[in-house]
């Protein structure tokens, strides 16, 4: 597999001199196309700094991010903008849809921003919802729907645009047991299927298991390694 992501002594810190606090204290990561990465570590240590990083929402004091060979720190905050929105699509804990937009306009979102035309738009959603079970939803509004379908309609905005990885930030965290399991199983069948590279932010073990790795930090630097 080829590399898609690498960290080479990456690291963030904030404030100066006696004040300056470090969020990661030079990480060396490489996460090849394809895989199914899962990042854990209890709060502070790291973790959402690092996705933050992947996702180019935010960049390194110092070190680099290199995405598919390109330096990502070389790149103006339009071209990262550029980057985010071309390659990379992103699964929130929250499932950040919009209350009074149907679930089919709300997985346009991405394709809106990248000029497609209302046609072309309409029937990539619809694909997308086919693809998450939630086609006979795609006129309802998110109130009308469940957490876990909410989640699915979130998830069918995250890969509308056919991005090359996820981001996917505690994606089970307020659904129950049931609906999480079937959030995971989407997620691994995209792996899997699609070949979407997946980088899962979790506290909870039984979700990294879905992973094929898990990357655990703790005071901003890796911990531990573990293969499935």
């Amino acid at each position: 597999m080829a590399s898609l992501i690498r960290f080479s002594n990456v690291t963030k810190s904030y404030g100066k001199g006696e004040a300056t606090a470090y969020a990661l204290r030079g990480v060396d990561i490489e996460i090849n196309s394809g895989e199914f990465v899962a990042i854990m570590g209890p709060s502070g240590s790291g973790k959402s700094t690092a996705m933050n990083i992947i996702g180019c929402l935010d960049t390194p004091t110092q070190g680099e991010y290199l995405f598919q060979a390109v330096d990502v720190g070389t790149l103006s905050r339009d071209q990262r903008a550029l980057l985010r929105r071309h390659y990379i699509g992103f699964i929130f804990q929250g499932f950040n849809l919009l209350g009074k937009t149907s679930a089919v306009e709300n997985v346009e979102l991405p394709l809106l921003y990248r000029g497609f035309p209302a046609h072309v738009r309409r029937e990539k959603a619809l694909e997308a919802l086919k693809s998450v079970g939630l086609e006979h939803v795609a006129h309802h509004t998110p109130g009308e729907l469940s957490g876990g379908q909410q989640q699915r309609v979130a998830i069918a905005r995250a890969i509308v645009t056919d991005p090359l990885v996820l981001l996917a930030d505690e994606p089970t965290g307020n659904l129950d047991s049931a609906k999480s399991i079937e959030v995971m199983e989407l997620l691994q069948s995209f792996n899997r299927d699609k070949g979407i590279t997946i980088i899962m932010v979790t506290h909870e073990d039984d979700m990294a298991s879905y992973a094929e790795r898990t990357i655990h930090f703790r005071d901003g630097l890796i911990d531990q390694v573990a293969h499935r």
